[in-house]
C-alpha cells in the first residue's frame, strides 16, 4: 500500500463560560478528517498527525520521511513545523521540515495542501507558507496577506478541464463550498478547476515529483455537508491520491 503522512485538520476551542457573576472555562478537542481519513484507509497507509502533534511526530530524518509516498498538509500553519519546543524553547538547531518536504519532491514524491484557515496563506496571514520552501514546491502561490474569501452564500467551482485524471468518474454536478483560500497559479502549473478566476485545483510538476493545491476544506466549515454528502466525494479523493502516488 501506498504510504500518506497527514497532518493537521485538528483544533482546541478554549472557551469562557460567563454566568451572571460567575465564570468558568473549558476546552475542547476537536477533529476535522474523520471521513476523509476513513475514505482514504480503506485504500492506502495513512499516518495521521493532528496538528499540536506536528512538531513531535513528524519524521526526525530525511531518510525516514522518504518512506512515505506523499505528504498532506491541512489546516495547520507553517509555524508548527518550524518552531518546535527544540529551537523555540531550548534554543536548538534542527532540521528545517518545509525545507524536508521541499526536498521530498525533489526526490520524486508528492505533496498536497488542502485549504482552511491555515492553510497557504491563512487568516490574518497567520500560517504564512508563502515565507517558507513550501511555496517554491507548490502549483500556486501564497499571498502576502490573509487569503480567506468566505461566501456564506456557497460557491461552486468551475471546471475547466473536464477530462482530466483527477476527475474520471465524477459527477458533472458539484456541491457548493462556502469559501476557500486565494492564490495566484503559477505558470507551469495545470489549472483543472476555479473559483471565481481564483485557483481550486491545480497541480504541478516539481523536480523528480508533483504537487498539489486544493483550495477549500475538505470538512465544514468551507466544505459544506452537502460536499461531504456528495456522491463523488469518495472517487474525487481516490482520483487525487492515486495521481499524487502513482
Amino acid at each position: 500500500m501506498k504510504r500518506i503522512l497527514f497532518l493537521g485538520e485538528t483544533w482546541m476551542k478554549h472557551i469562557i463560560h460567563q454566568k451572571g457573576f460567575d465564570i468558568f472555562t473549558s476546552t475542547h478537542y476537536q477533529e476535522g478528517h474523520s471521513k476523509l481519513k476513513e475514505i482514504l484507509d480503506k485504500k492506502y497507509e495513512v499516518t495521521y498527525v493532528p496538528g499540536h502533534r506536528v512538531q513531535y511526530d513528524f519524521p526526525k530524518t530525511q531518510e525516514e520521511l522518504m518512506t512515505y509516498d506523499a505528504v498532506v498538509i491541512s489546516d495547520v500553519g507553517s509555524n508548527s513545523l518550524l518552531l518546535s519546543d527544540v529551537v523555540f524553547s531550548e534554543g536548538k538547531k534542527e532540521l528545517n521540515k518545509c525545507k524536508m518536504i521541499k526536498e521530498f519532491v525533489l526526490a520524486g514524491k508528492s505533496l498536497l495542501m488542502i485549504g482552511g484557515y491555515y492553510s497557504f496563506s491563512g487568516i490574518e496571514g497567520k500560517a504564512r507558507y508563502g515565507m517558507t520552501h513550501i511555496n517554491d514546491v507548490l502549483p500556486v502561490d501564497c499571498l502576502p496577506y490573509d487569503d480567506r474569501v468566505e461566501a456564506p452564500e456557497g460557491v461552486i467551482p468551475n471546471i475547466l478541464l473536464p477530462d482530466s485524471e483527477l476527475l474520471r468518474g465524477v459527477s458533472k454536478s458539484w456541491p457548493q463550498f462556502f469559501g476557500y483560500n486565494k492564490t495566484r497559479i503559477k505558470k507551469d502549473a495545470v489549472l483543472v478547476a476555479e473559483f471565481n478566476d481564483d485557483p481550486f485545483l491545480a497541480y504541478r510538476y516539481f523536480g523528480k515529483g508533483k504537487s498539489m493545491a486544493f483550495t477549500t476544506d475538505c470538512s465544514p466549515h468551507w466544505g459544506s455537508n452537502e460536499f461531504l454528502n456528495w456522491e463523488s466525494y469518495d472517487q474525487l479523493w481516490y482520483n487525487i491520491f492515486d495521481f499524487l502516488t502513482e
